[in-house]
């Protein structure tokens, strides 16, 4: 932690913000796609059109060298991340954007415990009372048994589980190559990984559905560009509560554009999800150890 990060925590709160409402951004233009355009052609679309982002880095990439190892770390993360991407497609066409918003917090959560359970993390009981919490979190919003669990759901929570792997996978992907390089790995293998599963069910898209994926791929790059400016000035552990904000946004923006109804127990849930990830965010700012468990934002596509 630095000493600017600690000065500057408004301006830490501030792009926060920003990110949150560039994520539900990124959401309402994906319900407003609709279901016409398979969700793997839609995701591949995405990122096909987001690689013209990375032409300034064109010369940079040509010179990269990879060993074996790095070779794993970034294919192992493509295809994580491939299976996340396509699966939220698939469940933000088909479920409200507020259980979509709630259940994309768990990521942070699967990140902790396969942190755990594949690099060692040690966790204390704090930190598992927290996982439970969370899980139980899901549980309020799923409500098994009570409610209809559609494919939507189910692929929401696979969505959060791959979205993890691909987390774990960039951080150790991270200690062995650049930020940019990591970044323009994923979008290089993403798309690979999408244009199979795009080609097996292909719909011809139209010109506004173009236009509203690049729109897409636009607002989830600066997304992540907000989101690194908030890293900067602030720690995780005053930024991560920001992130409930999405949630009410997400609620809002269903109940008042798309005609959804605001389901409280999605509320509470997300609610207690976003406290556990906070609390887990807050011990590791306390114990000064290298933080493991992302912000909710950082899992996203």
């Amino acid at each position: 932690m630095t000493v600017e990060s600690e000065t500057r925590p408004g301006w830490g709160i501030f792009w926060m913000v920003t990110t949150g409402a560039l994520f539900v951004g990124v959401t309402a233009l994906v319900k407003t796609l609709g279901t016409r355009v398979p969700a793997a052609e839609a995701a591949f679309l995405r990122y096909a059109m987001g690689l013209v982002l990375l032409l300034p880095m064109l010369r940079g990439l040509m010179r990269l060298r990879l060993d074996a190892e790095q070779w794993a770390l970034a294919l192992g993360r493509g295809v994580a991340h491939t299976l996340a991407v396509a699966l939220w497609f698939f469940a933000m066409a088909r479920i409200p954007i507020a259980d979509v918003t709630a259940m994309n917090y768990l990521s942070p959560i699967y990140v902790t415990i396969g942190a755990a359970l594949f690099l060692g993390e040690r966790l204390a009981l704090r930190r598992v009372l927290a996982v439970i919490a969370a899980l139980a979190g899901a549980l309020i919003i799923l409500r098994p048994g009570l409610r209809e669990v559609g494919p939507g759901h189910v692929a929401m929570l696979f969505t959060a589980v791959a979205f993890g792997a691909s987390y774990l996978l960039a951080k150790q992907l991270s200690a062995r190559c650049s930020a940019a390089e990591v970044v323009a790995l994923l979008s290089i293998t993403v798309t690979i990984g999408l244009a199979p599963l795009a080609v097996m069910d292909w719909v011809t898209p139209t010109l506004w559905e173009l236009a509203v994926l690049f729109g897409v791929a636009c607002l989830a790059t600066a997304g992540h560009y907000t989101m690194t400016l908030a890293f900067r000035a602030a720690p995780l552990a005053v930024t991560q509560p920001v992130t409930f904000l999405q949630l009410v946004w997400a609620v809002l923006l269903g109940a008042l554009v798309f005609g959804e109804g605001v389901d409280p127990f999605v509320i509470l849930g997300g609610t207690v999800i976003v406290a556990s990830v906070s609390f887990i965010t807050w011990r590791e700012a306390v114990l000064k150890r290298r933080a493991v468990t992302p912000p909710v934002s950082a899992t996203k596509l």
